[in-house]
């Protein structure tokens, strides 16, 4: 069995930024809005966490199970490396969807509206079935597509949603903004894993594009979040803030840009992953003073 350490590392800390930024800055939304709840801030960021973990251990069982992670240049996987059961990673990934749905079902209850019970199990059936069944989207290329719209536009609007009752076009700026810096995580990621993703028959947005045109792609979903800052400024010239962001990324650029792979991108989905924190966190505050 694992160790303790091993399943830290197998829970990959690395990524929780793509469920703690779009929750912070959804937070300032609101603030924006005069509609801040304190505690279900803290039950989205809970929900959001739950949910990134077990999609982590959901993709460490699929991929395992597949073979996929037979050979991997980036962190441990622990089916793959054959530090746990697969069975024990199933279990957690379960584990994890079963806390996120029961936290989201508090959320559901004290807001009433029960529709947002079909936006939860989207949630978690697109954490699913990112990597698990027979036709897993991940390996068709949408991985991406489902970032956007999870990590990006339901987390941050959701997040907004369940205290303001509404949401704002400051709002989905920045569910774009954040959902693409987390679309260039899992890009960097896909880009390092080309050469063994194309063997193991996984046909990422990353595999498709090619190398050349997965680099190209990486830098023009970074750039996104400074035109929304921009588009931000203009009403509320405290969130140009967020420009400063600017600098987490130039190292990451520099690494994309210059052709380098294998072991050197794995700093750039941690730099990747930073740059969204600061970008939320800037912003968010930014958004909450001006309300």
């Amino acid at each position: 069995m694992a160790t303790v350490a091993e399943w830290i590392e197998g829970a990959r800390p690395r990524t929780l930024p793509n469920a703690v930024a779009p929750v912070l800055v959804g937070v300032g939304a609101a603030a924006q809005l005069d509609a801040l709840s304190w505690w279900r801030s803290l039950l989205a960021l809970l929900v959001a966490l739950a949910l990134i973990v077990g999609v982590n251990f959901a993709n460490d069982y699929s991929d395992g199970v597949k073979g996929t992670d037979a050979e991997r240049v980036g962190p441990l996987r622990l089916v793959g490396s054959g530090a746990a059961p697969p069975r024990a990673v199933l279990a957690a990934a379960l584990t994890s969807f079963a806390v996120a749905g029961l936290l989201g079902l508090v959320l559901v209850l004290v807001t009433g509206e029960w529709w947002l019970l079909l936006v939860g199990a989207a949630c978690i059936a697109g954490a699913w079935f990112y990597t698990g069944g027979s036709r897993p989207y991940g390996y068709a290329g949408f991985g991406e597509v489902a970032v956007f719209v999870f990590f990006g536009l339901a987390a941050v609007l959701g997040t907004v949603y369940v205290q303001a009752g509404r949401v704002s076009w400051e709002a989905l700026g920045c569910a774009v903004a954040v959902g693409c810096l987390s679309m260039a995580v899992l890009v960097a990621n896909n880009l390092r894993d080309i050469p063994t993703d194309r063997v193991a028959g996984k046909i990422t947005l990353a595999v498709r594009l090619g190398d050349a045109g997965t680099r190209r792609f990486y830098v023009g979903l970074v750039a996104v979040p400074f035109l929304v800052t921009v588009a931000l400024g203009f009403a509320h010239p405290a969130t140009l803030v967020g420009l400063l962001t600017a600098a987490l990324l130039v190292n990451p650029v520099r690494t994309i840009t210059s052709g380098q792979g294998g072991l050197a991108l794995i700093p750039v989905l941690r730099d990747t992953g930073f740059a969204m924190l600061a970008w939320a966190v800037l912003t968010g505050t930014a958004l909450a003073l001006a309300g």
